[in-house]
Order: structure tokens, then sequence, then C-alpha cells
């Protein structure tokens, strides 16, 4: 593939080096540190003059850092006459500050699509955003990704009794998702509709649906904190689910996560790797991972050549 470079930002090496390794390339020579006084400063480290550049950077760990980081290497990369830059951002940052749902609360997420647009940015690869109206906070093409197809594959081969399987969403907000996911499985989906008191708290929780002497496949987007998966899953084993799963694209893991997943009840709890896990998963046994290094390495491959990417959005790359 001449003509592209692909740099990682420090947030996750591990998914670069394997996007590259899938497409055969090499990360592009990039030198990222920190003044004393914790500026960040970037050095590109090869020409990018006329390339179609790829910049790969999770919103995770030190959020902040990580997203500064990112806008100065697309700005770097843009100012050195690359002639396309495209943002890689597995997990998207601040994605769940997408509306005003309270007086005087900011619009996070439109603020970093503007912060990455006003960078240089021409395009931005991400992978299941939390709501998918977040794509229209942007001028330039998003491409939201799903990590179904992944999750569908996932399901088949590790879950024996999954022809009579409930997907359940932990939220209402996730009703779109499970429903997609039942419909492609042909089995039963099921709520639970929940009232928060205050942020990262979850009130009471109520299931609509049955799941009686079933398995119960809890699905979300991200889980941060833990406590409504964890609510969730006790509600469906006293509802009378016979086992209970849990697939988030993103597990995020912070603050009381990890111990709480090791008190619930779940059989496994199964994320991707948008996020790095490895350490997560010496703390927590239950935790298993989906790669889909190679569901982005095929986004960027058919970018790069100007294909279509709507085959990613049902099937997973061979």
């Amino acid at each position: 593939m001449p003509n592209i470079k692909i740099f990682s930002g420090s947030s996750h090496q591990d998914l670069s080096q394997k996007i590259a390794d899938r497409l055969g390339l090499e990360l592009g020579k990039v030198v990222t540190k920190k003044f004393s006084n914790q500026e960040t400063c970037v050095e590109i480290g090869e020409s990018v003059r006329g390339e179609d550049v790829y910049i790969v950077q999770s919103g995770c760990g030190e959020i902040n850092d990580n997203l500064m980081e990112l806008l100065i290497m697309i700005n770097a990369c843009k100012i050195a006459s690359a002639s396309r830059v495209t943002a890689v951002i597995p997990c998207f940052p601040y994605a769940r500050q997408d509306k005003k749902d309270k007086s005087r609360a900011p619009i996070s997420a439109k603020l970093v699509a503007n912060m990455l647009s006003v960078s240089g940015a021409d395009h931005i690869i991400t992978m299941d955003l939390h709501a998918s109206q977040i794509q229209g906070f942007f001028d330039i093409p998003v491409d939201n990704l799903y990590a179904e197809p992944a999750v569908l594959k996932w399901i088949k081969e590790n879950i024996p009794e999954w022809k009579s399987c409930t997907i359940v969403s932990p939220d209402a907000g996730g009703a779109k998702r499970v429903t997609s996911i039942a419909d492609r499985l042909n089995v039963d989906f099921a709520l639970i509709h929940k009232e928060r008191k205050k942020a990262n708290e979850v009130d009471r929780m109520v299931l609509v649906g049955d799941v009686k002497d079933r398995v119960a496949i809890l699905v979300d987007d991200m889980a941060d904190t833990c406590g409504t998966i964890c609510h969730a899953a006790d509600k469906l084993l006293s509802a009378g689910a016979t086992k209970v799963y849990a697939i988030l694209t993103h597990g995020i893991f912070s603050g009381p996560a990890i111990s709480r997943i090791n008190n619930a009840c779940f059989e496994a709890v199964v994320v991707t790797n948008t996020i790095p896990q490895e350490d997560k998963m010496k703390h927590c046994p239950k935790i298993q991972v989906i790669d889909i290094s190679m569901i982005l390495a095929e986004a960027i491959r058919r970018t790069h050549n100007g294909e279509s990417v709507s085959y990613l959005f049902s099937h997973v790359p061979l």
C-alpha cells in the first residue's frame, strides 16, 4: 500500500501495532514526550508530505493528555503537508456528554468534535459511539464502526446454549443495539428500565421481558464503574436467569469496577480491545477480550483505497 502512514499515540500502542501488522505496514516514527511543566511535545520522525496519514489514539487512560496529544499529532501532520489526516479513535472521549440533560450542562462531545476539526482532521474512524447522533457534531466524514459482528461471532462460538438465550439491555438507551443483535440471532430480548438519582449511581431497576430458565446476555456499549451491569445481573438472576454474561464494547472499568465484577455473578464479562485490558485481566479472571483490530485495519484499508466500508457493519473481515 503506497502513500499511507500509520502513527500511534501513546494511549494504546498494542492495538496500533496489531492494525499495522494486519496491513503489513510499519508504524511511523513518532516521539511524544512531556516538558517538565507537563506540556505535550510531539516529533513526527519521517516525512508525511502528500501521504494519507492515519493516527490511532483511543480515549482512555489519561484521557485529557491523550486527547491533547492526538490534536497535536493531527496538527503536526497537517502542517507538514499530509494530503489527508484520519483520526482513528476506537473509544471516543467525552461521548457521554452529548446533550444538555440539565441546565448549564456542557455538550463536551461537540466540543471535542470541533477541536478535532480545527486541529486539521479530515476524517474520523471510531467504534460504537455512545450515541450515533454524535456523527452529526462533525462537518467532516465520520465512520462509526460496529463491534456487533464480532460480538455475534463470539456468542455463537462461546455460549453453547445461545439459541435459547435472551439478549438484555441494561438501560433504555441501548434498546436499538440489543434488538439488532436479538434479530440477527433470532432470539428474544428484554430491557431493564433504570432510574438514576445522580451520575454513576443507579436508584432502582425494573425488568421488562422474560428471562426465566434462560441464559441472559447483557449487551451495552460501555461500562465504567460497572454499577449498572452488576445491579442488572442481580436483577436477572432474581428473575430466574440460569447464567448471566455481559458483553461490552468499551470496558473503561474505573474506580470500584474490578472488585464489583469479581463479586458479581457473571459467567464472563466480554470486552473489545478498544481500550487496553491486560492489567485488568490480571486482577479479574472473568474478563475476556475480543480483538477488533482487524475491523479497524480493514476500515483503514478500504478508506485508503476509496472502497465502501459498509460491508464491515455486518461482517467480520477474515
